[in-house]
This record gives C-alpha cells, sequence and structure tokens, in this order.
C-alpha cells in the first residue's frame, strides 16, 4: 500500500515520545505493532511511504491510526504564515509529525510506565510485558516476524507487583494493576471518555491511582485522540519558559494544542541536541 502525503515522515513520528512499540529496522523502514498487528512501513522519499499492509486492512486500522484523514498541511501553514518565529521554525522542521491514534488502554498503561524513565528504558519494559503478558503472534506481510500483542485489562488486573518488577516497572507495578482493574472493572470508561470532552477525560484519568496531569494529558492526546490536549514534559516545560517567558498563548490554538506541541518537544529536542 502506497501513500502520498507531504505530513507523513515516519522517522519523525517514531521519535516523537508519543509511542514506545515504533522501531527502526533499516534506514528508512520502520516497524510498529498497533491492535493486534504488526506493520512495516519504508519511507520511499518525503511524501511517500509503503505500507506492508493490504488495502483492507488499511482502511480497518491503519488510515485511522495514522490520522491520515486530518489536513496538518492546512495545520503547518498556518503556523508558517503566523507571527510566531520558534512555531515557524518548530513546524517547518517536524512538519512530517502526525498524532497517532493509539489503542486507549495501550496508551494509559504505556505512559504510566514512562513517568521517570527515559524512552529506550520505556520501551524495553514494555516489551517485556507484552511478552509476558501478551498473545505471540506470527504475521507481517514482508514475511513471518514474531511479535507480542500489548494485553488487555482483565490480564494485567490479574498480575502480580513482583512479576511486574522483575520485568523492570519498578514502583509503577502498583499503579499499573490499579489502572488495568479500573479499566477492567468499568470504573474507568476509556471509550465513553473518548467521545467526550477533553476536560471530561483529563478530570476522569487523574482520579486514577498514579495518573497525575501530565500522564492524564498524554493518554487524552495519544489514546483518546483529542487534539486540544497539552502534555507538559520536561522538553515543554523548557520551550514555555525559555522560548515564551511562562506566557505562551495557548488559546490562540484551540482544537489543534496537542499537535503543535509536538512540533514543540520535536524542535526543541533538536535545539538541544
Amino acid at each position: 500500500m502506497i501513500i502520498h502525503n507531504e505530513n507523513f515522515i515516519i522517522e519523525q513520528i517514531a521519535d516523537s515520545g508519543q509511542c514506545f512499540r515504533m522501531n527502526r529496522i533499516e534506514q528508512d523502514k520502520f516497524s510498529v505493532i498497533a491492535y493486534g498487528r504488526y506493520l512495516e512501513l519504508t519511507q520511499i522519499d518525503e511524501k511517500t511511504v509503503h505500507l506492508s499492509c493490504k488495502e483492507e486492512e488499511f482502511h480497518e486500522i491503519w488510515e485511522e491510526y495514522f490520522d491520515l484523514a486530518n489536513n496538518y498541511k492546512g495545520i503547518v501553514d498556518s503556523l508558517l504564515d503566523g507571527e510566531d518565529d520558534f512555531l515557524k521554525k518548530a513546524a517547518e522542521y517536524g512538519r512530517g509529525i502526525r498524532i497517532l491514534k493509539q489503542e486507549p488502554f495501550e496508551a494509559l498503561i504505556s505512559f504510566i510506565i514512562s513517568q521517570n524513565k527515559n524512552i529506550p528504558a520505556i520501551k524495553t519494559c514494555i516489551e517485556a510485558i507484552c511478552k509476558r503478558y501478551g498473545e505471540r503472534k506470527i504475521g507481517g506481510e514482508c514475511g513471518p516476524v514474531e511479535y507480542y500483542t500489548f494485553p488487555g485489562p482483565e490480564i494485567l488486573s490479574q498480575a502480580s507487583k513482583e512479576d511486574l518488577r522483575k520485568l523492570k516497572t519498578g514502583y509503577r507495578d502498583d499503579y499499573i494493576i490499579s489502572a488495568a482493574k479500573a479499566v477492567f472493572q468499568g470504573e474507568l470508561n476509556l471509550k465513553k471518555l473518548a467521545e467526550g470532552t477533553q476536560e471530561e477525560a483529563v478530570k476522569a484519568l487523574i482520579g486514577i491511582h498514579g495518573v497525575g496531569n501530565k500522564v492524564a494529558n498524554c493518554v487524552s492526546l495519544y489514546g483518546l485522540h483529542h487534539i486540544e490536549a497539552f502534555p507538559v514534559d520536561v522538553w515543554i516545560k523548557k520551550v514555555l519558559k525559555e522560548i515564551y517567558n511562562d506566557n505562551f498563548a495557548l488559546e490562540r490554538y484551540q482544537g489543534y494544542a496537542g499537535i503543535v506541541q509536538q512540533y514543540m518537544f520535536y524542535y526543541m529536542r533538536h535545539l538541544q541536541g
């Protein structure tokens, strides 16, 4: 399956901190595991990506997963035409980033794990959890590939703290089990939150043991696809303080602040080496 889109650069998406199961295979070639499927993506040129799936699977999963119906070009162009010099540079530099529409429960657990961990450590921990509790599958249009699905809330709600600790979750073991129980028992309805407002989602998520404002906004943006969410991590704090003197006019970007946040995050990391 070939996709033509000038705002779809896999390397930028993989390096944007929003997904922990997207990995480089070789130059310009990446894999991702999502919704129980394995996909390989090859960047043919800046405007062309090859997906290792048939058209039916593309429309069933990947078209929505990569948010391909959303007009990112219009957002980039509006930022380039604006008066904010930093955002002009950030949008130009990260124009290939798209907000992935990830499976909500996976996003919830992944960002709970992400607290006080660097990205390589997060990836290692999540893969270990998938191998221990997920379903082993063989798939891939490019040849047989072994992979493991992300476990559901019923399975993780029954995990033991001791087993999770062995998988390098640290103090987050209790948070993982609590969140899984909340989803499995219906205390936290992620589908309903996705259909509601961003404010309602963040409020509900913060009510879960171990979920603070940053994690709640990450889940809202990357799992529930509330594009207006604006997670603030250490990199965004740097941007807000060093570039805007803690006076960023967030209200100017209502409805797509999460996309603006990704451009900021990606560009600031580049500037800081």
